[in-house]
């Protein structure tokens, strides 16, 4: 293998391409299932929405199932990402760091409703065709240790005095994580029906339950 002038090596634009291609059906595969629901799109009406070749497709993924899970990794690194970066602003107590987690959400909500609704959407299909184990993997990588992270910040939440006494950390965790991330992916999913049905948008709804939860939390 050869290198240009600049150092790259000299299949880069090789490599490139493919990425372009796999990004191509990423995409394609992503507002297809925005538009009709993962468990409706086949793989040839992703090839059809591509362009591409059928055999081309199968280059890159076997099946519609390597589709979506590489889809769930992108999402889970996204989300990652902006939960970070709101965490790691976050100072003082250990529930102002539960406030940004919170705040991640709800600006990933607001934000990003395409990538909630197909999360929402995997959530149906995992539950029905798909191990725990799989996605226990995904998750390892995206946020190793995370959720031992988040039990620590419990019982750091209990010792700094500014969550209550009586919380089971790990159960706490679990609880608060299924609420928040439960609450998001369902508004997502009913985009304005929820205005209609409530009249109230998204975004107000899912802060002032956050604000519920945290009251329940808090010393």
């Amino acid at each position: 293998m050869g290198l240009d002038l600049q150092g790259n090596t000299a299949n880069a634009p090789y490599t490139a391409h493919r990425e372009r291609q796999r990004r191509r059906i990423l995409d394609a595969a992503r507002a297809l299932f925005d538009l009709r629901g993962i468990d409706r799109v086949t793989v040839a009406e992703i090839v059809g929405e591509t362009g591409i070749r059928a055999s081309t497709l199968y280059e890159y993924f076997a099946n519609k199932d390597e589709i979506v899970w590489a889809l769930v990794e992108e999402c889970m690194t996204a989300s990652s990402a902006d939960v970070q970066r709101h965490y790691k602003a976050a100072k003082g107590l250990a529930i102002e760091k539960i406030r940004a987690l919170f705040r991640a959400f709800e600006d990933e909500l607001v934000n990003e409703p395409a990538r909630v609704r197909f999360m929402a959407q995997f959530d149906a299909m995992y539950a029905r065709e798909w191990t725990v184990e799989r996605l226990l993997a995904v998750e390892e990588r995206v946020f190793p240790g995370s959720f031992k992270e988040l039990s620590s910040l419990i019982r750091k939440g209990i010792k700094d005095g500014s969550l209550r006494a009586d919380l089971d950390a790990k159960v706490t965790m679990h609880a608060v994580m299924n609420t928040m991330v439960g609450l998001q992916r369902r508004l997502a999913s009913l985009g304005s029906r929820v205005e209609e049905e409530y009249g109230q948008p998204v975004d107000v709804i899912f802060r002032e339950s956050m604000r519920v939860v945290l009251l329940g939390l808090a010393a």
